[in-house]
């Protein structure tokens, strides 16, 4: 018999709609410090530069354009640059078909970069597997699979696959119980339609969409 872990309720997200807010997110730097408190939070400034390589100015700076934006805030305690942050929750959304073109056009810039995230890690990763243990190499890596689904059968089964992981985001932050030989793992979900339109100058119409 095997142990079944709680699912937790919905976790936390917040929901980005204003030009700016979407702008503002569409930084590399800043979605590595909201990752990263998501991660191992509450953390200072400092801390947060040595971890993701940026100098500790550049770091202050973008961790209070997020909390302009409700994606950070001051955890409590300390003072200056030693004061701790901490995310104000698990996922980032934003809706991909908005009708504000301003909206839109945001959205679609934070889309791409999001994207190109995604595309950064997965070439480290094929540049250092060989260095990884078999069992690692053998866990992870990238695939695809073509379904013919209804877009409510897409939304269905993306929220199915919400609740595969949720039960594993009680080790998130500073000081949640992990197993020893447990890594941070991004699970990335792409669900995209195949016939696409090709060589056109418009840009094929998007269904209504969460990112997280």
């Amino acid at each position: 018999m095997t142990e079944e872990r709680p699912v937790p309720e919905v976790p936390p997200t917040v929901r980005l709609s204003d030009p700016r807010a979407l702008r503002a997110y569409a930084h590399p730097t800043r979605m590595a410090l909201v990752g990263l408190l998501r991660r191992e939070g509450p953390l200072t400034a400092t801390h947060a530069a040595e971890l993701i390589g940026e100098s500790v100015a550049s770091c202050s700076f973008h961790l209070r354009q997020l909390a302009k934006y409700g994606l950070v805030e001051e955890a409590g305690g300390g003072r200056g640059r030693e004061k701790p942050w901490r995310a104000t929750a698990l996922f980032t959304s934003w809706d991909t078909a908005a009708e504000d073109p301003a909206a839109a056009e945001a959205a679609g810039a934070l889309q791409r970069t999001v994207v190109e995230r995604y595309a950064a890690l997965a070439q480290r990763w094929l540049e250092v597997q060989r260095g990884e243990s078999p069992a690692w190499r053998a866990a992870a890596g990238v695939g695809d699979t073509v379904l013919h689904l209804t877009a409510g059968e897409l939304a269905e089964l993306g929220a199915r696959m919400d609740e595969l992981t949720r039960p594993y985001l009680d080790r998130l932050g500073a000081g949640a119980e992990r197993p020893a030989d447990s890594r941070p793992v991004l699970l990335v979900r792409m669900a995209l339609p195949t016939d696409l339109p090709s060589g056109t100058d418009e840009e094929p119409e998007q269904a209504e969409e969460e990112s997280p």
